[in-house]
């Protein structure tokens, strides 16, 4: 699986601290930056690279940081067959994958402490669609994303 991750100055210090505990675990990514604190990339045009790069089938999972996860999900949703989800928990990123097979995790560096920032990264790369439930669910969380995929089709021109 290709991870894409990336922050502005607002989520560079969490995207920092997701980066080193990938690296940790032996995880590979590749980070879009802000590499940098004092040359930082608007939120923007790191969640244009990682979402269109999502889009097009050059990478399965994206984590984006700015200061909310606001700014990074608006942009990444722009993309078809982006869903990008703004988790402020670890049960909320394991049901965003659950549930909503949500492939951009965007999170908020002004709220969300390392060590928590660390826990959600985990649950949200560890957790698959449908995870867990029982096959009636399955088949309605399918038609739910088929139905979805219409709708992507029809307003994606």
């Amino acid at each position: 699986m290709k991870i894409l991750i990336g922050a502005d100055k607002g989520g560079f210090r969490l995207k920092e601290a997701i980066a080193l505990h990938l690296k940790e675990q032996g995880v590979e990514f590749e980070d879009l930056g802000t590499l940098d604190p004092e040359h930082p990339r608007d939120f923007t045009s790191i969640a244009t690279d990682v979402a269109s790069a999502i889009s097009e089938g050059r990478a399965e999972r994206g984590i984006l940081v700015c200061g909310t996860g606001m700014g990074m999900a608006v942009t990444a949703n722009k993309f078809k067959s982006v869903r990008a989800a703004v988790v402020e928990s670890q049960y909320a990123a394991a049901y965003s994958r659950k549930i909503n097979d949500a492939n951009v995790l965007c999170l908020g560096g002004f709220i969300i402490g390392d060590t928590m920032g660390c826990e959600i990264a985990d649950a949200f790369l560890n957790t698959g669609f449908v995870e867990g439930f029982p096959q009636w669910r399955v088949d309605f969380l399918n038609s739910q994303k088929a139905l979805l995929a219409e709708l992507e089709t029809k307003n994606f021109k």
